[in-house]
């Protein structure tokens, strides 16, 4: 008898023949698994004494350069910061996960209750969504921000506001053309309620397009951090943050102090990469026509 190879999936084929979707969602996945690990691990880096405490002040903290103490040197406020950089990818990835949480939850529902009942309620959520969705997301993030205050949750919440529009329409636009699919009429026919029919047969059938969006809206999230700590408006000043850092370290940049713009800067635009190949890798599985187009 001949073993047989256990089958993968699509995307995790990492032979030659991969196509190039596939190599962008590899990519995107190793990239994001990346920092996932090592948002999880700095703790405990922290807790075995591997790497320096991100909020402590250290005794010389005149910009050294990188050294086996100090891998990524330290900042002009004494702070390590390679610990500030593996810090912030927690930071990081704590708001972005509740900035598309909170959207998603609040879009998805109002789309299809929106796409499904119609009338008033649809033109109302459709006016609302609208207006919210012509103002720029940063703009808005940055006003919002200003009202709330800084923190996790708060700048959470000040970044999700921008993403529901986008949930909300993608949404509302698959309920409308499935609601008159033949199993919905059979369903309502039979006299199951508005939300037995939401619940059970919309749901599942309007969300495929989500993960993409969820993704690719957690990329743009990360900017948008990045440039409410650059502004001094994202988390407090003591918590690791790569915009907050990039802001502190190009004071001393025109002096030549590389080292603290560099490795914050880095991570940031690795983050943004990673997510966005992961985005656009799992549109080309997800949407068909997508796949089509591109064959």
């Amino acid at each position: 008898m001949t073993a047989t190879k256990a089958s993968l999936p699509t995307f995790l084929n990492f032979s030659k023949k991969a196509n190039l979707s596939q190599r962008m969602l590899q990519i995107g996945l190793i990239i994001t698994l990346f920092f996932i690990v090592i948002a999880f691990f700095a703790p405990v880096f922290q807790a075995l004494g591997l790497i320096q405490d991100p909020t402590e002040f250290l005794s010389n903290p005149m910009h050294q350069p990188p050294s086996l103490k100090h891998l990524f040197g330290t900042s002009r406020l004494g702070y390590d910061v390679f610990s500030r950089a593996l810090f912030g990818a927690q930071a990081a990835l704590q708001v972005v996960i509740l900035a598309t949480a909170l959207s998603m939850l609040i879009g998805v529902p109002l789309g299809m209750v929106s796409g499904y009942l119609g009338g008033r309620l649809d033109k109302i959520l459709l006016f609302l969504m609208d207006s919210i969705y012509t103002l720029p997301g940063l703009l808005l993030s940055v006003t919002l921000a200003f009202i709330v205050g800084r923190g996790i949750l708060n700048a959470a919440l000040a970044i999700s506001i921008s993403y529901i529009p986008q949930y909300f329409r993608v949404i509302r636009n698959q309920t409308v053309s499935v609601k008159t699919e033949v199993y919905i009429e059979a369903a309502q026919a039979l006299g199951a309620n508005t939300w037995q029919i939401m619940s059970r047969y919309l749901f599942f059938n309007v969300i495929q397009s989500v993960p993409v969006l969820f993704t690719l809206n957690a990329a743009d999230a990360i900017l948008v951090l990045g440039g409410l700590g650059f502004l001094g408006l994202g988390l407090p000043e003591e918590t690791p943050e790569w915009g907050y850092d990039l802001k502190e370290a190009l004071q001393a940049l025109p002096t030549g102090i590389w080292w603290t713009t560099l490795f914050p800067g880095l991570a940031l635009t690795l983050m943004v990469v990673g997510l966005s190949l992961l985005g656009e890798g799992l549109n080309e599985f997800v949407n068909p026509r997508s796949r089509r187009d591109n064959r």
